[in-house]
């Protein structure tokens, strides 16, 4: 498995496997599995060589997290990467009431409470310690700063403002204090970082679906500072939710919901030229982001061994030069965008 390696701050840094995994489908995400099949799923992750692991509270509401307990638990800690984010708590509350009906299944009953506070941070890191059984996370990301969760500019704007009276000053600490490696936000805009960036001292960002073989506006501006400041970028959602693996076909998703026309079109073309050039689409869509010198990992889900097994596929297949040389000639790629292994 190839490695990448980042240390913006001199202390070691941190060691990525350029294929890591979202343990979001470990939450019951969509569907839900048995913790044996969790297990293997991670397992198998393992054995193919991925080593670093990404999880949150919001992943089924804690379960994703106590089931990477359950793997992690003989696995020597200087052998992984491990990240989990903060700006929810998980409260009790009754059944109706549950965070995630109809997204997340089988799930404890609890209900987020977004806490960008200072305190909120350090709760959030003592019960994500406790659910992953571990002395140490490496890096925290505040979840979801953005308009898709928070409905409104405004109401983004009134979080980020809690993040950075209060929980930024948190996560400071904790990496001052060596008790976190590294610090940033787990993120579906690439706005939100730059905001972060350019008001803050952040080390990672995780961000899903924002730079990918279908988008690559984040090439503007937040991209070039990223990697003027030696922020690196960790990619979630290469697939944009599915439909750069599955092709333009009917019920294919994008941003979590049916990808709407214009972007099964624009797809249909992408896949044509893949095609020509005898290559899955799902293998250019998960390589591309790796050209980007900011990017440290890739993480796409995997809620069966199979999945895991058709990702490394993904990681490990050879592009030829001239197939992102034909998608940029037909204008479905940005002429600015690094193509070079």
């Amino acid at each position: 498995m190839k490695t990448r390696h980042w240390d913006r701050l001199g202390n070691g840094g941190l060691t990525f496997t350029e294929l890591g995994f979202g343990a979001a489908p470990l939450g019951n995400l969509y569907r839900a599995i048995s913790e044996d099949e969790a297990h293997a799923v991670l397992t198998r992750a393992w054995d193919l060589g991925v080593r670093y692991f990404d999880t949150a509270p919001l992943y089924g509401l804690g379960l994703s997290e106590t089931r990477l307990n359950r793997f992690l638990r003989d696995k020597p800690r200087e052998d992984y990467v491990l990240s989990s984010k903060v700006g929810r708590l998980l409260e009790v509350c009754p059944p109706d009431q549950r965070t995630g009906i109809g997204k997340f299944f089988d799930t404890p009953t609890r209900r987020e409470v977004y806490d960008f506070t200072y305190d909120g941070v350090m709760r959030s890191l003592e019960f994500s310690l406790e659910r992953l059984g571990v002395d140490r996370i490496d890096i925290l990301f505040a979840h979801d700063l953005d308009i898709f969760n928070h409905g409104s500019q405004e109401a983004l704007d009134a979080k980020l403002k809690e993040l950075m009276d209060g929980g930024y000053k948190a996560l400071l600490e904790l990496r001052d204090q060596g008790v976190i490696k590294a610090f940033g936000a787990g993120v579906n805009e690439w706005q939100p970082c730059q905001w972060m960036t350019e008001r803050g001292d952040f080390d990672l960002f995780l961000l899903a679906g924002r730079y990918t073989l279908l988008e690559q506006e984040a090439l503007e501006s937040f991209l070039p500072l990223a990697t003027d400041r030696g922020i690196g970028i960790i990619i979630g959602g290469p697939y944009n939710s599915g439909v750069l693996a599955t092709g333009p076909r009917p019920g294919a998703f994008y941003n979590y919901d049916l990808a709407p026309q214009h972007i099964l079109d624009r797809v249909a073309r992408i896949e044509a030229v893949c095609k020509r050039h005898q290559v899955r689409m799902v293998d250019a869509a998960f390589q591309f982001p790796l050209r980007h010198p900011a990017i440290v990992s890739v993480i796409p889900g995997g809620q069966g061994v199979a999945e895991v097994e058709a990702n490394l596929k993904a990681a490990t297949a050879e592009i030829p030069a001239a197939l992102w040389a034909d998608l940029k000639s037909e204008g479905l790629m940005r002429n600015d965008a690094p193509v070079e292994a």
